[in-house]
């Protein structure tokens, strides 16, 4: 799994920095959270497709962070899309999209499914599962978790001085015991547990101290730092964070690792925010264009 931060300013672009997007590429495809302005023109950049990315997750209808939408999709729809592309949104979603689709005359020949979230699970499959949590902006916000549940994984060492291959090495990987040639072959043998892995992402919200249970054990906690702490009842009054909120959630959470991310224009350096981050919580990283996490 990697994760590759697409944009990284807050609402005024940089140089460097563009308007949000974090996209989680988990192999067969991938999953975008936020879109902001110029997302097709930074995924070029990375080098990835738009055609991998089968779900996109708008935490709110800030421009910043969904402005790169029509772009993305006339590109998916210009490189003969066939797969369906589901937008997960707060409420309004289809009514904002749908006027987003008319102003620019934006058709597409494949389906585009809209789902409007409210706090809880909102998307689940057998290997993973994505929740929302709604936090407090100017407007309806959702921060989301993604979450690589525990998986069964086959020891290639050992299945491979077994000899075993077909169907029952499969059934193994499900934790089925086996006979192969006339042997007992254990499934905890041959198997290791390999890990939950959790990614939270929290934009745009002011400091809440129940967003740690929501982010409870995150493996990466991508949270915004958007001002520092001489400005922490500015970020309260813009429905914001400072950095040192930000390595303070880290902290209540019990997160392994910190990045922050959606910095403001005036912080041409943003060295000022990671130590004041790191000064609370060691394990942090300030974010830039283009880094890519892989775990």
């Amino acid at each position: 799994m990697k994760i590759t931060f697409l944009g990284t300013a807050s609402a005024f672009p940089t140089r460097e920095r563009n308007h949000s997007g974090l996209l989680v590429d988990i192999g067969p495809e991938a999953f975008l959270f936020d879109c902001g302005e110029n997302i097709q023109k930074q995924l070029r950049i990375a080098g990835i497709s738009p055609m991998k990315i089968s779900k996109i997750f708008i935490t709110h209808w800030h421009g910043d962070h969904v402005l790169g939408l029509p772009g993305l999709i006339e590109s998916m729809q210009l490189n003969g899309r066939k797969e369906e592309l589901v937008i997960y949104g707060p409420e309004s979603t289809k009514e904002r999209f749908y006027f987003l689709k008319k102003a620019l005359g934006l058709e597409t020949s494949f389906k585009i499914q809209i789902n409007e979230i409210k706090t809880g699970k909102v998307f689940v499959a057998d290997e993973f599962e994505i929740l929302a949590q709604k936090v407090t902006h100017p407007i309806t916000c959702f921060a989301f978790t993604f979450v690589q549940k525990q998986r069964l994984r086959i020891d290639k060492d050992k299945i491979k001085k077994h000899g075993v291959v077909g169907p029952a090495a499969g059934d193994l990987a499900q934790g089925k015991d086996i006979v192969w040639e006339g042997k007992t072959i254990k499934a905890k043998d041959i198997t290791y547990v390999k890990p939950a892995k959790k990614i939270t992402y929290i934009i745009d919200a002011a400091f809440d101290p129940a967003l740690a249970e929501f982010a409870k054990d995150s493996d990466i906690l991508v949270c915004e730092a958007t001002f520092d702490k001489e400005l922490t009842e500015d970020a309260k009054n813009k429905g914001h964070m400072t950095a040192q909120q930000a390595a303070k959630l880290a902290i209540k959470s019990k997160s392994k690792q910190l990045i922050i991310t959606h910095f403001s224009q005036r912080y041409k350096d943003v060295s000022p925010l990671l130590a004041e981050a790191k000064k609370e919580f060691k394990n942090t990283l300030a974010a830039k264009d283009f880094l890519e996490i892989k775990f």
